[in-house]
C-alpha cells in the first residue's frame, strides 16, 4: 500500500551528501530534526543509504527509496511524528560507505547490503551485543584494534557490562599470550577505553554520563578509532 506522502516527495528539500567525503551522518541528523512533522526532506547518495533509516526512525520519519540510474539513490524521509530516540540509536556507525561507491557503485551496494545483513537482520539467533564481542575478539585477532575498539564501545552501550568485559580480555590474554598483550594490547586505544569504562563506573557516573565520555573519545575525531579523510 503506497504511503499517502508520497506524493508530495516532490516537494521536499533535497540534501546531497555525495560530496561529504568524511562522516556525513551528522549533518544529515542536523537538518532532519529541523524538520517539522508532516514535513519532509530528500537525501541524493550514491549508494542506498540503509545505515541510515534506523536514524531517521528514531526521530520519528518514514521513508521511502528510489534508485534513479546507477550509482544515483533518491531517499525520501517524511516525518510522521517528532521523536528524539537518542540512547536507542547505535553510536559510531559505518561511514567509510562512499568510498566504495567511489570504486564502484555496484560494490557500494553489495557492501551496505552485507552490513545490513549481518548487523540489522530480523530475529538473530544471536544477540546484537555478544556479536559485537565475537567481532571485537575477531579483530584483535587480526590486528585491527581500531575496530575491535569502536566494537567494544558499541557492545558497552547496548548492554555488555564491565564485567563481562574483564572476561573478555582474560580472554584476549589467553589467546594473544601475555607478550603480545603486554606490548600492544595494554597500549592500545581498546584498552585505554576498557579501562576508561571501568574508572567512571568506580567514580559512581552513570552509564548515560559514561556513553557521553566514550563516543567522544573514541569518535571519528580520534585518529586511533575514526576514518580520517
Amino acid at each position: 500500500m503506497e504511503k499517502d506522502w508520497l506524493q508530495n516527495k516532490d516537494t521536499f528539500p533535497e540534501f546531497d551528501v555525495r560530496p561529504i567525503k568524511g562522516n556525513f551522518l551528522p549533518a544529515i541528523i542536523k537538518k532532519a530534526k529541523a524538520v517539522e512533522k508532516n514535513g519532509g526532506i530528500t537525501i541524493i547518495q550514491n549508494f542506498e543509504p540503509i545505515p541510515l533509516y534506523g536514524s531517521m526512525k528514531n526521530l520519528g520519519f518514514e521513508y521511502y527509496t528510489e534508485q534513479k540510474e546507477e550509482g544515483l539513490f533518491y531517499s525520501y524521509f517524511f516525518r510522521k511524528e517528532i521523536l528524539d530516540k537518542a540512547d536507542e540509536e547505535l553510536p559510531l556507525k559505518p561511514i567509510v560507505m562512499p568510498r566504495y561507491a567511489e570504486i564502484d557503485p555496484a560494490l557500494a551496494g553489495l557492501t551496505v547490503n552485507f552490513w545490513n545483513n549481518i548487523w540489522n537482520k530480523e530475529n538473530p539467533a544471536i544477540e546484537l551485543k555478544y556479536k559485537l564481542l565475537m567481532s571485537l575478539t575477531n579483530a584483535v585477532g587480526a590486528g585491527r584494534i581500531r575496530q575491535a575498539t569502536r566494537e567494544l564501545v558499541k557492545a558497552y552501550h547496548i548492554g555488555i557490562r564491565s564485567e563481562q568485559l574483564d572476561e573478555v580480555f582474560a580472554l584476549i590474554i589467553w589467546n594473544q599470550g601475555i607478550g603480545h598483550f603486554s606490548s600492544e594490547i595494554a597500549q592500545s586505544s581498546l584498552f585505554k577505553a576498557y579501562r576508561l569504562i571501568k574508572e567512571m563506573e568506580k567514580s559512581g557516573k552513570t552509564h548515560n554520563e559514561i556513553m557521553a565520555v566514550m563516543t567522544e573519545k573514541f569518535s571519528e575525531k580520534n585518529p586511533e578509532t575514526g576514518f580520517n579523510n
